[in-house]
């Protein structure tokens, strides 16, 4: 069996606004939209781009969603990775978005920011930045993450 691909998908009764929310803010495109299912996929430039980023919403109270897992969001941080987190963090603001922690650098080599969707998750956004010293002293993976 060989792994073909794989994406986060949300479960949310706001789909206009959750679609819009990563549209808007992290620049995906609509692939699919429905009444109860949206598509995203981030946009490529062209050959050797790196591979595109999917995420999907789900209507939560569709019949496709066993009544026990109709709920808010919970448990999970979805991650993305970008150029400038520092403008994103921008962007956000004039939003109107709610930011949980503002740009900052983190010791893995990350400068990070949290906001939240329209469903309450926990959306990282990050830029590279220098790892500190102890944490590329931790060996190769440390120095790649």
């Amino acid at each position: 069996m060989a792994l073909r691909r794989a994406f986060p998908t949300i479960l949310s009764d706001r789909l206009p606004e959750t679609r819009d929310f990563y549209v808007q803010l992290l620049g995906f495109e609509v692939a699919f939209d429905s009444d109860f299912y949206v598509a995203l996929r981030s946009p490529s430039d062209g050959p050797g781009d790196d591979v595109p980023c999917e995420l999907a919403v789900w209507a939560v109270g569709h019949e496709m969603v066993p009544p026990p897992y109709r709920a808010d969001p919970a448990g999970i941080v979805l991650t993305f990775v970008v150029d400038d987190v520092d403008a994103l963090h921008i962007e956000a603001r004039r939003q109107g978005l709610l930011v949980v922690a503002p740009p900052r650098d983190q010791f893995y080599g990350r400068r990070r920011m949290l906001v939240t969707d329209p469903n309450g998750l926990l959306v990282d956004v990050s830029s590279p930045s220098t790892p500190s010293p102890e944490f590329r002293a931790m060996g190769t993976g440390a120095q790649t993450y």
